[in-house]
């Protein structure tokens, strides 16, 4: 079962009293009148994260991933709770301290507080968040509109390199082994960016899953479509010497999540406003592609104008 069909058809219509939920068809929970967002995740090892060897970075790569949600909604994360299920082994004197590090550096950084959580005993390890921030409005999904530009900040692909790197699948010299494996454990969130959304922004959400998985989610109830360029979809130097150097294609990289870059759409009157954001954030916001009428098909073209076949679209939960 499809983890949006089993929304769908078994919650969806517990939440039809609650406007705040968004139908749970949205990143968060938005209560409007009280002028807050609330975002919640769940990593399990093996599934979100390979082991818990670098503990410290794990940590990092969780926190990160979950205000991403609140971030790609225009809404800046303050408070942040965390439960963990483990063992006596995971959940050592040596990685407790790690992580307790860990969080402290990603609480200056982002200037987020701990506010709570809980632990309990487990076989299997697994974290939980729930991350909270203050709004008077936020970007929902399924805002786009026909002709909308689509734009994407940062690249794309370097994390799914740094997981290759990290499965022994791949090889390569150490340097861009140390990028990539960064790029996996420490994914450049765009916080900055947050609040400029609502400058341009008529509806965003954040790479997690994977570009044309998060793509069609963001546009998911609405009658459209859309066109991508693949030539323009961004990606490392580093990336474009490793697919040069190992003869990768570039389509079999480009959505497979983990990116926490924002992607949003926009009216073509805000292509001088977002390039103007762009320089002064320092932020690398680039074009992609376009929304479509629904009568179109959707559809990712290569350079020469032909239309490709990203087999892999994202990352999905089946149970």
């Amino acid at each position: 079962m499809h983890e949006f069909y089993l929304i769908k058809k078994y919650f969806s219509k517990l939440s039809k009293q609650n406007k705040s939920a968004l139908n749970l068809n949205d990143d968060v929970f938005f209560y409007k009148k009280k002028g807050f967002a609330i975002s919640l995740d769940t990593y399990h090892q093996g599934t979100h994260f390979l082991d818990f060897k670098k503990p410290d970075l794990v940590i990092k790569k969780i926190i990160r991933s979950s205000i991403s949600d609140l971030i790609c909604k225009g809404v800046l994360p303050k408070f942040y709770f965390i439960s963990g299920s483990g063992n006596k082994k995971t959940f050592s004197h040596k990685n407790l301290l790690k992580i307790s590090k860990s969080l402290n550096k990603e609480q200056n950084k982002y200037k987020i507080f701990l506010c709570g959580g809980d632990t309990t005993f487990a076989n299997h390890l697994s974290f939980t968040i729930t991350c909270l921030g203050f709004s008077k409005n936020i970007i929902y999904r399924n805002k786009a509109k026909s002709n909308d530009d689509i734009y994407l900040s940062g690249n794309l692909g370097d994390s799914f390199i740094g997981l290759k790197v990290l499965l022994k699948k791949i090889k390569m010299h150490q340097k861009f082994k140390n990028y990539f494996i960064n790029k996996y454990f420490e994914p450049d969130i765009q916080i900055k960016l947050t609040k400029s959304l609502f400058k341009f922004a008529n509806t965003s959400i954040d790479i997690s899953d994977g570009l044309v998985a998060d793509l069609e989610k963001m546009i998911n109830k609405q009658n459209l479509s859309y066109l991508i360029y693949e030539n323009h979809i961004p990606i490392s130097q580093n990336l474009k010497k490793i697919l040069k150097m190992k003869k990768l294609n570039k389509s079999k990289i480009i959505s497979r999540g983990d990116d926490y870059q924002v992607l949003f759409t926009a009216s073509p009157s805000k292509a001088r406003i977002i390039k103007n954001i762009s320089k002064n954030l320092g932020i690398k916001i680039t074009k992609i592609g376009k929304i479509r009428p629904g009568g179109e098909k959707s559809m990712i073209i290569n350079e020469k104008g032909t239309q490709i076949v990203i087999k892999n679209k994202g990352y999905t939960h089946q149970f």
